[in-house]
């Protein structure tokens, strides 16, 4: 890289090697133009203005990548499905986007090999967060004016073809909804679930399509399960009867209506009784009590990525513990907060 002057109708398309300074009297005074940018048509008249007819400009050697240049070829690699860029590079830095509503997904362990390169960066939303379109997601960067082509080649390579960022979109699920217990089918006892799970289901755009109330009768309750999958649900959750008392008998009704991939447990605080299933495709979600005490459980955790289309497993259960203790904030303000954060 060395630096040249050169007539200011000469060089366009050049990288200015030096800031250009502007003082309007009582009005401003810094930098028009910074050291890195590339003089296009346009600056030529206020250069001229500015009293400028010679620049220094920055003559860029093969092998080596302006910034600017440098964070379009990020960009271009890291976004991939339901991720974009659209503004132009400003001093090396692109935000990057979602383009529709939906779960956003890093690849971590990619991430951190194109971070652990040194000389350019990608910051992201944690993964598994909700984003809505137009959201930044991310942002990458060059960190020198000038940078190797072979630092950004590499950065490149790390990523899939499909990029290393994504965001998902939420089916609209028609979920059912099983309220068990015997206390609350005899009406001793109000039910609070359903505006719970109605109010969470509206909040990621599905809706529920049938209430049934059941007694801590493992036939009733597989009964009811599959009724409602021939009425068209296509998500089941189901509440009460998730801890280890004898008469609690909803997780062997859900086995009963041909649940399998049957989890149960989870390492989250509130949420260590949640149970997972699947009766086909359709996945069924055991809520224990403590959904109708805290206002963030795992079952938010777990809900958006179900609707992504993803098939839970343990493994995806256990990577939930490193970040799945809720703090109990006097105001709960989910998602902004550590928990669920730790993958």
């Amino acid at each position: 890289m060395s630096q040249t002057r050169v007539k200011i109708e000469d060089a366009i398309g050049m990288v200015l090697a030096h800031d250009i300074t502007e003082i309007r009297r009582g009005e401003f005074k810094g930098a028009a133009f910074r050291k890195g940018h590339r003089i296009r048509e346009s600056d030529i008249c206020r250069l001229q203005r500015l009293g400028k007819n010679h620049l220094y400009v920055l003559r860029i050697e093969k092998g080596y990548l302006h910034e600017d240049d440098a964070a379009v070829a990020l960009a271009d690699a890291f976004c991939g499905e339901g991720v974009t860029w659209r503004d132009e590079p400003r001093e090396g830095k692109i935000s990057l986007l979602a383009a529709r509503d939906g779960l956003f997904q890093v690849d971590v362990e990619a991430l951190s090999g194109i971070n652990m390169l040194g000389e350019v960066m990608c910051a992201t939303r944690h993964t598994n967060s909700l984003v809505k379109q137009h959201d930044t997601v991310a942002g990458v960067r060059a960190i020198p004016l000038v940078i190797r082509s072979e630092i950004v080649d590499r950065a490149v390579g790390l990523s899939a073809p499909e990029g290393i960022l994504k965001v998902k979109p939420l089916r609209n699920a028609r979920a059912g909804i099983v309220i068990t217990g015997s206390e609350v089918y005899s009406g001793l006892v109000k039910d609070q679930f359903e505006p719970i799970l109605r109010r969470k289901m509206t909040q990621v755009g599905s809706e529920v399509m049938g209430v049934v109330f059941t007694p801590d009768d493992a036939g009733y309750i597989e009964r009811e399960i599959r009724n409602l999958l021939s009425n068209g649900a296509d998500l089941l959750l189901v509440t009460g009867g998730m801890s280890v008392d004898p008469d609690d008998v909803t997780r062997q009704a859900i086995l009963q209506a041909g649940a399998n991939e049957f989890l149960y447990g989870a390492p989250v605080l509130p949420g260590a009784m949640f149970m997972a299933s699947y009766i086909g495709d359709i996945p069924v979600l055991g809520i224990p009590a403590c959904g109708l005490y805290h206002e963030t459980t795992i079952f938010d955790l777990v809900l958006p990525r179900v609707l992504a289309g993803e098939r839970l497993t343990r493994k995806d259960l256990a990577e939930f513990g490193h970040g799945g203790l809720c703090l109990h904030c006097t105001e709960c303000r989910y998602p902004v907060c550590p928990f669920g954060k730790g993958h």
